[in-house]
């Protein structure tokens, strides 16, 4: 990572708004992203500032304060796709945009982009891979993944644990992926193109607090029972390899 490379342009693309509390730590999810690159660049001894600039883009309409805003493809060299309560497979205008937006990012073939959870299926689906509503259930709190030999070089890890909170599943690796992990729940956990794209289907920015607010709440709306919260609740704040995989994200945008 020499001096002489200037530092990458990434836009993060903010598919959701946060809860009041993580909301009022962090701002928006671009704050809870750049929170986790900046502990990635700092667990190598490295000024984020000189791997990367970080702009934020809501592109959900549903905000009279945020309007919706793309970056340029000029003023950008990556993209990195939030998490969202919103269905990747929904065919509203905003996501046909999104997805409409990376196909472009991925087929102009100097972007890079980075997908997380709802992120990740985005890429998936902007790839032709359907996706859906899994029949096995949520997939929620630090959970222990399998990763492939390919997601071990890249993660420099040898099991991967990692936050989660979903229930959608893209249903196969694409074509020309590298697939990176599984769980039994969810068999495509992350697939990986070099110099194109790289997602996974977990939170790597996601805290233990952050996900205590999602799960109380999720239980308060009755989308969660009570048993279920309290078994997720039990693994939130266990430890987990968020930063090494923000670290593999950080060498991707720089391969």
């Amino acid at each position: 990572m020499g001096s002489h490379t200037p530092p990458t342009r990434l836009a993060i693309l903010e598919t959701d708004t946060p809860l009041p509390n993580t909301k009022e730590q962090y701002n928006g999810y671009s704050g809870v992203f750049t929170s986790l690159l900046l502990r990635a660049a700092e667990s190598q001894d490295v000024p984020l500032s000189s791997l990367l600039t970080v702009t934020a883009h809501h592109v959900v309409p549903d905000s009279d304060i945020v309007p919706v805003s793309y970056p340029s493809p000029d003023d950008i060299d990556a993209i990195l796709i939030t998490g969202s309560k919103h269905n990747a497979f929904d065919d509203e205008p905003w996501i046909s945009d999104l997805v409409n937006y990376t196909r472009s990012c991925i087929q102009g073939g100097r972007i890079r982009v980075i997908g997380v959870c709802f992120g990740h299926q985005i890429v998936g689906r902007t790839l032709g891979v359907p996706v859906q509503r899994s029949d096995k259930g949520w997939e929620v709190a630090v959970v222990e993944v399998d990763l492939t030999e390919t997601g071990k070089s890249l993660f420099g890890l040898k099991k991967l644990r990692i936050h989660q909170m979903h229930r959608d599943v893209v249903t196969a690796n694409p074509p020309d992926s590298l697939p990176l992990a599984h769980t039994e729940l969810c068999p495509v956990q992350g697939f990986y193109s070099p110099r194109r794209y790289i997602t996974v289907q977990g939170h790597p920015e996601f805290t233990g607090a952050i996900v205590t607010e999602i799960v109380r709440t999720r239980n308060r709306q009755g989308i969660f029972t009570d048993d279920f919260s309290g078994e997720a609740l039990s693994r939130a704040n266990l430890d987990h390899d968020g930063v090494a995989v923000a670290r593999g994200f950080l060498r991707f945008l720089r391969e």
